[in-house]
């Protein structure tokens, strides 16, 4: 018996367990329908639209049969709302009509979603097909997602499933057409294999075309043709996991393919092995899928960690080590004007000078990879920079290295710090002389470049590109994105710090750039610096007053200091170095001592010079407070290094001094601020 709900019938059993609502509001052909489709699928009989909405909410069915002229909600009312809930929309209707076989009355039965119509008294023949069609297609439908469902459980499902699931699963593979536009949707391609080698492919889905680039005939055609385009490097390791699915039952392995394209592309291969139920012979069954973006974002995660933590340790040891630096650079300059020294003394003093300023260069190299260093960009003359490269570097590459600069005409003036940009190239200059130890040619060349859309290295705007080419020897491609990496050198132990190359790159991003690098070994390297270009004109060279013309002007002698850090040596090294040079100054030893001194006697001093981080109370708070009770008080903060947003919370004419400073430095700035109380 039928389960024919809301009438009894007598059809035959269903074929099919997919069920079809019928609704009419006559019990007669209420029967001849569970008659005609008995052996269909399990008919649900609802004799109104509102009945068939409640059953709607319980079940789901393959295929509606609805009447068009009922009582109170009619058949075009109710196929309107069938459509509008999420669970029925998509349910295929079929009206049921004695009348209205004019055109307009179809189009509106169209209209409120019906995909057929069968006129009444109908055929059963007619009936039967057209509702067997939606039937079929529900079947496999359902089939389908069980499947696919399956097979992205790595097949585990249907490869244990009984004998019925086998047959279900040819059944399948017979009604491929149906499925194929299902299979191509999956980013997946699902493949089946010989479990022994050279692991000939069976059967290969047409997701492989998209994957690859190839038809998948030349996998099913080429026994040795999977397996040929594995990257060499990779090959031992997918042999040895295809070897080890006899023993364990499945595999997964990662690769490198070459497609089409002539471009590796990383693919996850996951799989299990299963017995032919005709030959007995083992065949893998297995997924392939397309992982390259997922590891470049990896990649991308863990460079960016690395950034990260590097930037931490350089942030957290910048603002101590510059004090140390800070302290020997006043100590070494008090010792030269103080004592009197002979000629060794003198070079011994300069080359103690000399390495002190390299630590600070250290120090400025790690900030700047880490996009922590604090920058004063501005617009740099191309020209100026070609002169001062020439004049510093061409006397030092040796007489094996040819040294070209050029520049296109009108060359934009980038928008950086300039002592910065100096420094990356000369970094990439060296870099290439380095990679030419038999000799050869350095070609530095400046030129404008305009980017039309956004990327995921560089914004849409202008740009200025200094590139640097040399015909040396090559990075190899495997190293070329490691080379950019702090402390990562292929010099010999004592031939470089590992520094360069990260320096360039820290400063261009900071400076809201890009540094491209392409090279082909035995051929040479070149090194792209895209720097922003400038809105702002070249500025002009500084003023050519030393610090004794500094000292000279109306008043700069007798200006009287507050100076305040937490750090005593370089404290009293200050403290000296100005008194020398006959400035008053009286310390204090950190922003709380300051506070009080201030307090006692606002009008006291004509400069505050205090250090940014201290405990406690920092030098902000400090010129904040002296503010408070003297609002044109003059100010000046000096850091080794601090959070860079803190710092840009001062208030606009309060100057930053960047530790290790130079006294001319620090006496231009503190006459600049007399002057400007005066």
């Amino acid at each position: 018996m039928p389960k024919s709900y809301g009438l009894p019938s007598s059809a035959p059993v269903p074929t099919s367990g997919a069920r079809i609502l019928a609704v009419d509001d006559d019990d007669r052909n209420l029967t001849a329908i569970c008659e005609v489709l008995g052996d269909t699928g399990e008919i649900v009989c609802a004799k109104s639209g509102e009945e068939a909405l409640r059953w709607l909410l319980k079940e789901e069915f393959a295929v509606i049969l609805l009447d068009v002229l009922m009582p109170g909600m009619d058949g075009y009312e109710t196929a309107a709302l069938i459509r509008q809930r999420e669970q029925s929309r998509r349910t295929p209707i079929i009206f049921l009509t004695a009348i209205n076989k004019e055109q307009a009355h179809m189009l509106r039965g169209y209209d409120a979603g019906a995909v057929d119509f069968v006129f009444k008294p109908f055929d059963p023949f007619i009936l039967r097909s057209k509702v067997r069609v939606f039937v079929d297609l529900f079947d496999k439908t359902q089939e389908i997602q069980r499947r696919a469902a399956a097979e992205q459980n790595l097949l585990q499902a249907a490869l244990d499933a009984n004998a019925e699931k086998l047959e279900a699963e040819r059944s399948l593979r017979r009604s491929e057409q149906r499925q194929e536009a299902i299979l191509r949707s999956l980013p997946i391609c699902f493949h089946a294999r010989s479990a022994t080698p050279p692991y000939a492919a069976h059967f290969v889905s047409a997701a492989a075309e998209r994957l690859t680039g190839f038809p998948t005939e030349r996998f099913t055609s080429d026994p040795e043709f999977g397996l040929s385009r594995v990257h060499p490097e990779d090959l031992p390791a997918v042999k040895q996991a295809l070897v080890s699915t006899l023993e364990r039952g499945s595999y997964a392995t990662e690769f490198r393919w070459l497609c089409a394209d002539d471009t590796y592309r990383v693919f996850l291969d996951e799989g299990v092995i299963a017995r032919d139920s005709e030959s007995g012979e083992p065949e893998l069954y297995g997924t392939l899928t397309d992982i390259t973006e997922r590891r470049q974002l990896e990649e991308r995660l863990m460079h960016s960690q690395r950034l990260d933590a590097i930037g931490k340790l350089t942030g957290g040891l910048a603002h101590d080590f510059n004090n140390l630096l800070a302290a020997i650079l006043s100590g070494l300059g008090l010792i030269g004007r103080r004592a009197k020294l002979g000629d060794d003394a003198t070079r011994i003093l300069e080359m103690t000078r000399r390495s002190a300023t390299q630590g600070a260069d250290l120090v400025n190299r790690m900030l700047a990879f880490s996009r922590r260093q604090q920058l004063r960009p501005a617009a740099v003359s191309i020209d100026a920079l070609a002169d001062t490269l020439k004049g510093l570097i061409a006397p030092v590459l040796g007489g094996l290295i040819e040294f070209e600069w050029s520049a296109d005409t009108e060359v934009w003036a980038p928008h950086a710090d300039a002592a910065q940009l100096e420094l990356a190239v000369m970094n990439l200059i060296f870099n290439a002389r380095d990679a030419m130890p038999s000799g050869g040619k350095i070609l530095v060349k400046a030129r404008n470049e305009v980017v039309e859309k956004d990327t995921d290295d560089i914004s849409a705007g202008d740009y200025v590109v200094i590139a640097v080419s040399d015909s040396g020897s090559g990075i190899p491609p495997e190293i070329l994105s490691k080379v950019i990496e702090p402390f990562f050198t292929t010099k010999s132990v004592g031939k470089g710090t590992g520094l360069g190359l990260s320096t360039v790159y820290g400063f261009a991003r900071q400076s809201r750039g890009m540094l491209k690098l392409d090279s082909v070994v035995d051929q040479g390297t070149s090194a792209e610096l895209w720097l922003p270009r400038s809105e702002e004109p070249v500025p002009s060279g500084p003023s050519a007053e030393d610090v004794q013309d500094l000292l000279e002007t109306d008043g700069a002698r007798s200006l009287s200091i507050l100076l305040v850090d937490d750090s005593a040596n370089l404290r009293e090294l200050t403290a000296r170095s100005l008194s020398d040079r006959g400035f008053s100054v009286t310390t204090a030893g950190g922003g709380v001592e300051a506070l009080a001194i201030i307090e006692s006697d606002p009008h006291k001093f004509d400069v505050i010079v205090t250090d940014f981080a201290m405990p406690a109370v920092t030098g902000l708070d400090v010129v904040r407070f002296a503010r408070k009770l003297r609002s044109d008080c003059p100010a000046i903060i000096i850091t080794g290094y601090a959070d860079a947003a803190a710092v840009d919370g001062r208030p606009e004419d309060v100057p930053l001094l960047v530790k290790p400073f130079s006294e001319t430095e620090l006496i231009q700035r503190i006459v600049a601020a007399g002057k400007s109380e005066a």
